[in-house]
């Protein structure tokens, strides 16, 4: 509207300015003065539009084209529009229905609406359209009419449209010649319809300035509905106040002490369920105010909207609320099916509706940050977190939330803290034990609160501040969240060449866990199990060797908790390749339980020397036999030993009658002891043959 409007300050001429209608953002405001001043000069100061008369609204879903299609449906006309098909939707939401739409990719639009007035054509076409657009827009007006051409790339001379459209008054216009007062007068009629809930602020697309370029590529490739806005990140009024929510715990009191200190804060609310009972509050007070802040300290549910409106109530108005630090939250960790509506209340309450009511009762107050602070927990996923990780990934979302409607926030996932600094202080060394195989490295106040004032200046809605150990996410690389794997290369498995004397079986480090277990007895496979079972629950916990897990001790009783009974769950999930429940420490409370459910769920064969296994070397035996392609001497070789196999299996004397071989004789024959030397002594022969 004003030359040199890209700035912090603008010269206007006070007749072409109006109030920006309460609750609205600057955002919301920027999307009406041109498109909705445009649509209103072309649709009633030149076209005169009236109750009953019919419009056709070219690039409907564009800036002024949205706007068009409410004052037109507001002062009664049948409006049709043309838009790209993608696009439809966004003109059906606005009242629109198939047999009033058109698509402005093609000149199929000229039909298809003839059709829709059966010939009637419309009374008036507001066009941004060029070429033989242009004229089939013109065909559309077969009983005269009013043709506004805003587009301006295309301009006729209205005196041969007069001639070859009879009864058609073209005319090409620019906001511009309203004239300042006309254009105030119109502002303040928009002001009053605004106010009458009778139109509405268009759609939007917003984009911090920073990011300008992608923001007029976008626009360039008209991929947007309504309006692009650029948003303008303004710095918080040194003399305003700043609501911290949280500020009596431990990272609650290192922002406040960052805040006053490095940021130079005057006016610090911090805002506690306790409040000024909170222990070490005067002391946080006095501290703060000697740096020369003038700190209140009030007890308030920031949930309860109704408390929350009555503090912020409080601030005078020489001192407005400029920030908003949001920092509380409550640890109430458990498993998905633990979930109770009181549990997920416990962790959504101080998170989710806390921030709704901050969102709701400031966004007309014109703030300069809004900061959240959020946990990874809602990003990575949080073992035995299932409230708390959903209470973090809200947060995050609504901080992209606010962004879309032109509002200051940003999100910030936290990584994990040292002792003493936010509610990673209550972790215990096997929770900490945890956090450090993920590749974080605690965060202590002074780098954290640089991340802070990075990520604060950001024009990025959520971000994770955090500290990463590149050498631990490569020796953890196997449990890593599925975010963070593609930071590290992990070592490629191989598996050991095929050859005569390993059968072209792995390794026993690279064979996997069946593999291991299928050749041996029952017994074996239980102990191979346990140990297993206990070497992942002791690098859940820390423990440097498995060699104090008792097999019969419960997993409660070793120290798990919800927690490390999921990541223990992942760790043998990793190992065995079985999808295991997230209870599955609750359903096996005991490592023995654990390794019998898990050699249950391997579905291995049959163990060595039973008898199933036998019958069924017997028939792998019987098959080869069938198939044997021997013959003389070699057949009555194997004629010979095997019913020496069977005399022995009954326990009777050794037949010599056909005066076998003597196994002392023959190399082959010396280690035969069971059908299973017996079958391998078979393949080799007939392999030979």
């Amino acid at each position: 509207m004003f030359a040199g409007a890209f700035g912090p300050v603008a010269v206007a001429d006070e007749r072409m300015v109006a109030p920006i209608p309460k609750g609205w953002s600057f955002a919301e405001a920027a999307t009406v003065p041109i498109v909705y001043l445009t649509a209103y000069y072309g649709l009633v100061d030149l076209a005169a539009l009236k109750p009953g008369e019919s419009v056709l609204v070219h690039a409907a879903a564009g800036g002024v084209g949205s706007a068009a299609v409410q004052l037109a449906r507001h002062l009664g006309a049948e409006v049709y529009g043309t838009a790209s098909p993608a696009k439809w939707d966004a003109l059906r939401a606005a009242g629109l229905d198939d047999r009033h739409l058109a698509s402005s990719r093609d000149l199929n639009f000229e039909e298809r609406l003839r059709t829709a007035t059966e010939g009637r054509g419309v009374d008036v076409v507001l066009d941004s359209l060029a070429g033989e657009f242009v004229e089939a827009s013109l065909r559309l007006l077969p009983r005269g009419g009013r043709f506004l051409e805003m587009g301006k790339t295309d301009v006729r001379d209205p005196a041969a449209v007069a001639a070859d459209h009879p009864g058609v008054l073209y005319r090409a216009f620019d906001l511009v010649e309203a004239g300042p007062d006309r254009i105030g007068e119109i502002l303040r009629e928009l002001a009053e319809l605004f106010d009458r809930g009778l139109i509405e602020p268009l759609p939007m697309t917003v984009w911090d300035v920073r990011r300008a370029p992608e923001a007029f590529r976008y626009l360039s490739q008209a991929k947007h509905v309504g309006k692009v806005v650029l948003t303008v990140p303004a710095a918080p009024d040194p003399d305003g106040t700043v609501l911290l929510t949280g500020g009596l715990g431990g990272l609650g009191r290192a922002t406040a002490r960052h805040l006053v200190a490095e940021h130079g804060v005057k006016h610090l609310l911090i805002a506690g369920r306790r409040g000024p009972d909170t222990p070490g509050a005067a002391g946080l007070r006095a501290e703060l105010a000697a740096l020369g802040a003038e700190v209140t300290v009030a007890a308030c549910d920031i949930a309860d909207r109704g408390a929350l409106a009555a503090l912020l109530a409080k601030i005078p108005a020489d001192r407005p609320l400029t920030a908003v630090v949001h920092t509380a939250g409550v640890l109430a960790d458990g498993v998905l099916t633990s979930m109770t509506p009181a549990r997920l209340a416990e962790a959504l309450r101080p998170k989710a509706d806390a921030v709704v009511a901050l969102h709701e009762l400031t966004r007309d107050l014109d703030l300069a940050r809004f900061v959240v602070f959020s946990s990874v927990a809602g990003t990575f996923g949080g073992a035995g977190q299932a409230n708390y990780s959903a209470a973090n990934a809200f947060l995050d979302a609504f901080a992209h939330h606010r962004r879309a409607l032109g509002l200051p926030a940003v999100s910030l996932a936290w990584g994990t803290w040292l002792p003493d600094a936010g509610m990673t202080g209550d972790l215990t060394d096997a929770d900490r034990e945890r956090h450090a195989r993920t590749g974080m490295v605690p965060l202590g106040p002074e780098r954290g609160m640089r991340l802070l004032d990075a990520a604060s200046a950001s024009d990025r809605a959520a971000l994770l501040p955090m500290d990463l150990d590149a050498a631990a996410l490569r020796e953890h690389h196997d449990v890593l969240p599925v975010l963070l794997r593609g930071l590290v290369r992990t070592p490629v498995r191989r598996r050991a060449d095929a050859a005569p004397a390993a059968a072209g079986a792995a390794t026993a480090t690279e064979a996997t866990l069946a593999e291991r277990l299928a050749p041996l007895s029952a017994a074996d496979r239980e102990q191979l199990l346990l140990d297993v079972v206990a070497e992942q629950a002791a690098a859940v916990l820390g423990h440097g060797s498995a060699d104090a897990m008792e097999p019969d001790q419960t997993f409660k009783e070793l120290g798990f908790d919800s927690l490390t009974a999921v990541e223990l769950r992942n760790r043998l999930g990793a190992v065995t390749g079985l999808r295991l429940p997230a209870t599955l420490v609750f359903d096996y409370p005991t490592p023995l339980a654990q390794a019998r459910h898990l050699l249950d769920a391997l579905d291995l064969p049959e163990p060595p020397g039973t008898a199933r296994a036998l019958l069924g070397e017997m028939d792998r035996l019987e098959s080869a036999l069938r198939d044997a392609a021997v013959d003389g001497e070699d057949r009555e070789r194997v004629t010979a030993r095997l019913r020496e196999l069977l005399s022995r299996w009954q326990g009777e004397p050794v037949p010599t009658a056909t005066a076998p071989v003597p196994v002392e004789d023959d190399e082959e024959l010396a280690g035969v002891e069971t059908p299973g030397d017996l079958f391998d002594l078979i393949d080799r022969e007939l392999g030979d043959a």
